[in-house]
Order: C-alpha cells, then sequence, then structure tokens
C-alpha cells in the first residue's frame, strides 16, 4: 500500500542519513545443499515423530501431579504415542532432514556463531530465506531464531516508525501507529505490542477473537489453533487501508496445495503485507522468519531488537530446514494424510474440525490434571494446559495431529478420551476448537 510504503522509505531515508540502515553479509559456505531424498509414501521413520518414551521418574512424577500419589509406584507402561506436538508433517525423522543436518555439521560443526550482522549469516541462510520468500509469494524473507523473536522483531521495527519520524521527542499520541490485535493472539505478539506501547510508539486496541464487526467498529489466532477470518481482514485492509501482518505459525507447510499456508488456502497472499512463521512446527526443525517487501525486511533488520541481538541458527539447523523445505514440495502426500486424519478424528467423533489442533476444555486445573493422567494411562503423551497458558477454569487437553499418526493411534486416542467427548459430556462443561 502506498501510503504505508511512503512512511517506510521515510523512516529507511532517516535511518541512512544517521548511518543506522544494517544489512547481511553472507558468508560462503560451499557447496551449497543437495536436493534431498524424497519418498512416495511413509516409512518406518515416520513412526520416530510420534513413539517416545518417559523415564520412570518422569512418568511417576506426572502420574502424583494433583494429589492422586500413593506412596507407590504405578505400574503404566513408559512407551507412548505422542499427539501433544507440531510436527504436523512429521519431517522431524525424516531422512532426508537428519541427513541435511549431520553433512552441514561434519563440514561446518555449528557454523560462524554470532548474530546474523556479525558473522553469523550464511549462504545456507540466504538460501532458505529465498525459499521461503517463494513459498510464500512475497518479495523477500528474513530467518530469525525463533518464531517469538520474529514476532518481537515485527512489533519493535513497526513501532519504531512513529518514533524515528518523530525527531528529538516522543510521538504524540495522535502520530503512533495504531494496532488492532486479536484477544487470542499469540503470547509472542501480545510482548512485543506491550514492549512498543511501554515505549510509548503504538497505541494498542484488542478486538474479541476473530469478531470482524467488533474490529470494524474500532477502526472507524493461538491456543485453540483457529484460523483468522482471512477474507474478511482483506476486505477491512481494502476500505480502510491497515497493514495487515499475520503469524502463520501453524498454517505454513500444513495448508494450501503448495504448503504456502492460510494466505494460499484463501487466495489472498498478494493482500498480506507481513507474514511470520515458525520453522519448529510443520518443518519439523527449529527457527522462525518473516516474509515481507524489501523495504520491511530492512527497516526489521535494523530496528527489530530480537534479530540484532540475537545469534543467528547454526548451519545444521538451516540446512535441515532447506531440505525440509525440498521434501515438503516433493511430498505432497503428507498434507493428504494430514488433511485424512483430521477427517477421521471428526467422523469418530462428531466433532466440527477443521484443521490438525483439537482443543478440548474440561474446566478446571483438577479436571485438567486428571484428564492428563488417564491419558497417560492409556498410553497417550497429551499434556493438560493450565494457567497461565490459558485462563483459569478453561483449562484444556490440546491435540495435534501428525502425518507420522496411523488410523490405529488415532481410533485408540478417541476410545481413551470417550469421558471428554460430547455423548459422555455436558456440552456446557467442554469447548472444542481446531481452525488453525
Amino acid at each position: 500500500m502506498a501510503q504505508w510504503d511512503a512512511l517506510v522509505d521515510a523512516v529507511l531515508a532517516r535511518l541512512a542519513s544517521r548511518n543506522l540502515l544494517r544489512a547481511t553479509r553472507p558468508i560462503a559456505l560451499a557447496p551449497s545443499p543437495a536436493p534431498a531424498e524424497t519418498f512416495a509414501g511413509p516409512g518406518p521413520w515416520d513412526r520416530a515423530a510420534v513413539e517416545i518414551q518417559l523415564d520412570r521418574a518422569t512418568l511417576h512424577q506426572w502420574l502424583a501431579e494433583g494429589g492422586e500419589a500413593t506412596g507407590q509406584e504405578e505400574e503404566v507402561d513408559d512407551k507412548f504415542i505422542l499427539f501433544s506436538g507440531n510436527d504436523y508433517m512429521g519431517l522431524s525423522s525424516h531422512p532426508a532432514i537428519r541427513k541435511a543436518a549431520v553433512k552441514a555439521a561434519q563440514e561446518y560443526g555449528m557454523g560462524p556463531r554470532g548474530s546474523a550482522l556479525i558473522c553469523g549469516y550464511t549462504t545456507y541462510h540466504k538460501l532458505v530465506e529465498e525459499s521461503l520468500a517463494e513459498l510464500k509469494k512475497k518479495e523477500d524473507c528474513l530467518l530469525c531464531p525463533t518464531g517469538f523473536s520474529a514476532n518481537m522483531a515485527v512489533m519493535t521495527a513497526l513501532g519504531s516508525v512513529s518514533s524515528l519520524l518523530s525527531v528529538g521527542r516522543k510521538p504524540a499520541e495522535g502520530e503512533r501507529i495504531a494496532v488492532f490485535s486479536d484477544a487470542l493472539n499469540h503470547a509472542s505478539i501480545i510482548d512485543g505490542i506491550r514492549l512498543v506501547e511501554r515505549q510509548q510508539e503504538v497505541v494498542a486496541f484488542v478486538y474479541k477473537h476473530c469478531d470482524m464487526h467488533h474490529l470494524d467498529l474500532l477502526l472507524l489466532f493461538s491456543m485453540d489453533g483457529d484460523f483468522a477470518p482471512l477474507p474478511e481482514l482483506v476486505k477491512l485492509r481494502r476500505k480502510y487501508g491497515f497493514l495487515l501482518v499475520i503469524d502463520d505459525a501453524h498454517g505454513t507447510l500444513v495448508c494450501g496445495e503448495n504448503g504456502g499456508g492460510a494466505p494460499e488456502l484463501f487466495g489472498c497472499e498478494n493482500d498480506i503485507d507481513i507474514s511470520v512463521g515458525t520453522l519448529s512446527k510443520a518443518a519439523g526443525c527449529q527457527g522462525g522468519f518473516i516474509v515481507c517487501s524489501n523495504r520491511w525486511k530492512r527497516l526489521i533488520q535494523s530496528r527489530g531488537r530480537s534479530f540484532i541481538f540475537s545469534t543467528a541458527l547454526p548451519v545444521p539447523v538451516v540446512a535441515s530446514v532447506h531440505a525440509a523445505l525440498h521434501v515438503s514440495k516433493k511430498e505432497r502426500w503428507r498434507r493428504s494424510v494430514i488433511w485424512r486424519h483430521v477427517q477421521y478424528f471428526a467422523s469418530l467423533t462428531k466433532l466440527d474440525l477443521t484443521s490438525p489442533i483439537i482443543s478440548i476444555v474440561v474446566g478446571s486445573e483438577e479436571a485438567a490434571l486428571r484428564a492428563g493422567r488417564h491419558m497417560l494411562r492409556s498410553g497417550f503423551h497429551v499434556t493438560p494446559i493450565r494457567p497461565p497458558t490459558v485462563p483459569q477454569n478453561s483449562c484444556r487437553l490440546r491435540i495435534t495431529l501428525s502425518a507420522s499418526h496411523s488410523l490405529d493411534d488415532i481410533k485408540r486416542l478417541v476410545d481413551a478420551l470417550s469421558p471428554w467427548l460430547p455423548d459422555k459430556h455436558d456440552e456446557q462443561t467442554y469447548v472444542m476448537a481446531s481452525k488453525l
């Protein structure tokens, strides 16, 4: 949008006049990573992404949580099926990802250890940024150590727009950036907004979760994994001309024909100004990223403190991300399997599901701990989600489905969950949400 481009250009000019513009200078690593090996279907390695073991001390401690300890160690199998991770595509255990990390470690160790602006940025990092920009159909990309740091960097850079244009003084309230944030946005977004609010650079407005009417009034996602109503947000963006920034942490590689995320799914990639994502969920690796225009990247890498002052991702991690992006592109069947699993879970439970994230609210903390122990005894690692992650009396079991699960895994999980499913439980005491 022209008005935002003009604002950012003015800020970049101000930074340049003060010699404060920063840019990465990649250290050359040769050769580039080789194309990763891919497969036509699941292999035995996929089970490693969901089959786990707990040591006896940890298991006993977990079972004792909530005051049910009897003083005697309970006999429970220490092997479990993991239903609480975020490895939707099952890539964390893929041979290509393992080989890429090992090869890079053997050749470069951890790589140069420093921030991206000092010496931590390499041609491997640049290659991954280019791949993510292509996937997300954006001009440029900035790799960050985590998704949390990526959101923080965006917010601090956004706040700097008002302060840099108010020379020698704090911006007046009418000069500050107005930020409109969903009530259930991730903690990294909330913390970023609070930081720039305290610095008197933005004025924050919180609208009710996914309530576009409330947002519209103010203008004149989250633990439950809801889809943001992107088509409606795009309409409001066109109406008011605001900068649309989304966190597509759970949608990247999972949604859309090519894995481009929620914007690809809804056909609105060109209407998203900045998209933040993570590489520790569907990519099965580690890190975060920001896809945006080149001008926004120049601003974020010059003013985004969580990017500037963090050590860059190690080269083996970046090499594994590059392999994961290639595998995701070639093994499209993984996305199909995830969505078949969502449909199968929905058919067994009669719940209205639209994503691999299912939150079943059980109420009190005591009830959540009791449900968690039941799942553990049934052979499933499903972590109870409690305050401060969620509000009081809305504790829940948060379940995530993966391409590495089998239909039998899901059937047995649903059987274990039966006490908390609608036909067994008062509808007023549970909530199911699954919309990315």
